[in-house]
């Protein structure tokens, strides 16, 4: 199995589903289990699912002091996640609210409190630099070091830069230039998607790109393998919470490119992991097993070893 640091933000979420994304005005809706709080965030979702994968996991992270580190380790979850590296730096932890709906649409409220002027002690990562096998980060201000000192020490990076549009490349520069493994999502995309990968990897040498469209499903682009192809999402599971998808997608992607350097047979194993996610309503809930994994990808796709 695999050896991951994760970096990146955890915080307090209210999840709530709602009929249509954007809303409309309703003075009260009432509406029974339809509300969710607890904590989450991109980063330590992921570590979650590469856990539950099997992976060896050091996770860093920023949270506030109206938090205990137990908190990320709730009474009845089944996985039990290191907190040795989430250090309390600020007063409150982030909050954000988001609302989705059916369609995978989602409307997300983010107060990531003084989290921007935050520094992480990098110290802490030294030793873990030539322990990992892959470096997950997300586009956090405070993990812009991760991503330089990661790559000069020639390890993987995979970022998952969601929300991404032009005016933003900028700010991403760093983790663009550092990621072999890049994870976007179309939400805020604005040209051809096709053409924005390709540009990607042309401009800072990309290797893997995974873009993330909602019901539509993922493009998944192989500089070594010299292809970009769609994958159109599965079923295994009604909708529940869609909040979480994505970073199951990318986590169980990384989880079986790390083991076997097969983009193909890894995104549809993602597809399958994130489609059964997907059912289950909080952070460390509705994980499929590799088992569950493998019996639905031979069910859907046949048995094959490689191939599109």
């Amino acid at each position: 199995m695999g050896k991951f640091v994760v970096a990146g933000i955890t915080q307090v979420e209210t999840i709530v589903r709602v009929n249509k994304v954007p809303i409309e005005y309703a003075p009260l809706t009432t509406e029974v289990n339809s509300i969710y709080t607890g904590l989450g965030g991109d980063a330590y979702n992921e570590s979650l699912a590469l856990r539950w994968l099997g992976d060896e996991v050091e996770f860093m992270s920023i949270i506030g002091r109206d938090k205990s580190v137990e908190d990320l380790n709730p009474p009845g979850s089944k996985i039990e996640l290191s907190t040795k590296y989430v250090v309390q730096m600020m007063e409150e932890t982030p909050n954000c609210v988001i609302l989705y709906d059916k369609e995978r649409r989602r409307q997300i409220f983010e107060d990531i409190k003084d989290l921007r002027d935050k520094v992480y002690d990098m110290s802490m990562f030294a030793p873990l630099a030539g322990w990992a096998d892959m470096v997950v980060l997300a586009n956090a201000n405070f993990c812009r070091p991760f991503a330089v000192a990661a790559a000069e020490c020639g390890k993987k990076v995979a970022v998952n830069i969601r929300n991404f549009c032009r005016e933003k490349e900028k700010y991403n520069r760093d983790f663009l230039d550092a990621a072999t493994i890049l994870y976007f999502s179309d939400d805020q995309l604005e040209e051809d998607p096709y053409d924005f990968i390709r540009g990607i990897s042309k401009t800072y040498g990309t290797e893997i790109i995974i873009m993330g469209r909602g019901s539509k499903g993922v493009i998944l682009f192989d500089k070594k393998g010299e292809f970009i192809a769609d994958y159109k999402t599965v079923k295994t599971n009604e909708i529940v919470n869609t909040v979480g998808a994505g970073n199951a997608l990318f986590s169980c992607f990384l989880h079986y490119y790390q083991e076997t350097e097969d983009s193909v047979n890894s995104i549809k194993n993602a597809l399958l992991f994130s489609s059964y996610k997907i059912g289950y309503m909080g952070t460390s809930n509705g994980f499929m097993t590799t088992e569950q994994m493998e019996q639905w990808r031979n069910l859907i796709w046949g048995i094959r070893d490689n191939g599109l």
